[in-house]
């Protein structure tokens, strides 16, 4: 095998009250095709070859030259994980090629070391809504510790139902993680901190019990919302305007700009409403979970004609 295609969804991450745990893969997809060369690339972009030092390393093969090239229909720097659609691709794509040493949870899992947070790659690992926990992982966040591992990182997921809509608005503004970061305090209240987790917590017994109607309220968040909203000034307005339309919630989707709602009913309707309160140049995309996770692609062959 000299050549793989995977396909990578792109997620959203938070969803309010859940920070870097609780995230959602969606039907939008970007496909990394990874070749094996046989001379040597001189250089490779910094998130290529971060993934593939590290898979080397990991599973301690002796490293071979490849190409790749990227298809991308995730928005960049916008919160919808696309720099974690691109490990993960290069990270399996690399796993198929040395003849899949690592299982599916390994993987995951140096993706997340490389992401630095587990949100975005568990559900493009994994598909549909998943559940993340890493001992420490939130007070070294916080407190500006030094990092831990994240390959001990655990993962629960939960197959999402089609009724459910994910409603996108996905503004030009585009804001980096680390930025996103610096500006969240290091202490909250203790009231805050326990309306979050009963929020957080609400959120996935709706999800696993698929009694979705239950999340309506759950969406709030006190961690790094109230913060973030100083980069993306029409949050607030975005979100009143999609529960007014109808959503069960809406959020800022990982640390932003795009912000995302849920629903049951009239997506449509809410993406107007969305658009409309944003008031500036915006994309607008509905879709629904992908419950299937990244997946290595059959190389499509052509057809060989028989002579009669």
């Amino acid at each position: 095998m000299q050549q793989v295609t995977v396909r990578v969804s792109a997620s959203t991450s938070n969803l309010g009250p859940g920070y870097d745990c609780l995230g959602v893969a969606l039907r939008l997809y970007n496909s990394v095709t990874v070749v094996r060369d046989k001379a040597a690339r001189s250089s490779q972009p910094r998130i290529v070859s971060d993934a593939a030092e590290r898979f080397f390393k990991q599973t301690r093969r002796r490293a071979f030259s490849f190409s790749c090239s990227i298809v991308e229909r995730v928005p960049r720097s916008r919160g919808l994980g696309s720099s974690a659609t691109v490990r993960l691709g290069i990270l399996l794509g690399l796993n198929h090629l040395s003849g899949n040493p690592l299982d599916r949870l390994t993987v995951f899992q140096l993706c997340a070391e490389l992401e630095e947070h587990p949100d975005n790659a568990a559900p493009a690992s994994f598909g549909g809504f998943t559940v993340t926990r890493t001992d420490g992982f939130p007070a070294v966040m916080f407190r500006r510790l030094p990092k831990p591992s994240l390959l001990g990182a655990t993962v629960q997921r939960f197959d999402v139902a089609p009724r459910l809509y994910f409603v996108l608005l996905v503004p030009g503004l585009e804001i980096e993680t680390a930025r996103a970061r610096r500006i969240l305090p290091s202490k909250i209240s203790r009231v805050a901190a326990v309306e979050n987790c009963a929020n957080a917590c609400a959120l996935t017994a709706a999800f696993a019990s698929g009694n979705y109607e239950k999340m309506r309220g759950a969406f709030s968040d006190n961690l790094h919302q109230p913060f973030r909203a100083k980069l993306v000034r029409f949050l607030p307005g975005v979100i009143e305007a999609a529960e007014r339309a109808g959503a069960l919630g809406a959020f800022l989707s990982g640390s932003g700009s795009a912000i995302a709602a849920v629903t049951l009913e009239a997506p449509n309707k809410i993406a107007t409403a969305m658009a409309r309160a944003a008031a500036v140049p915006v994309q607008t995309i509905i879709t629904h979970v992908d419950n299937r996770g990244a997946q290595v692609l059959p190389i499509r062959r052509r057809p060989v004609g028989i002579d009669h």
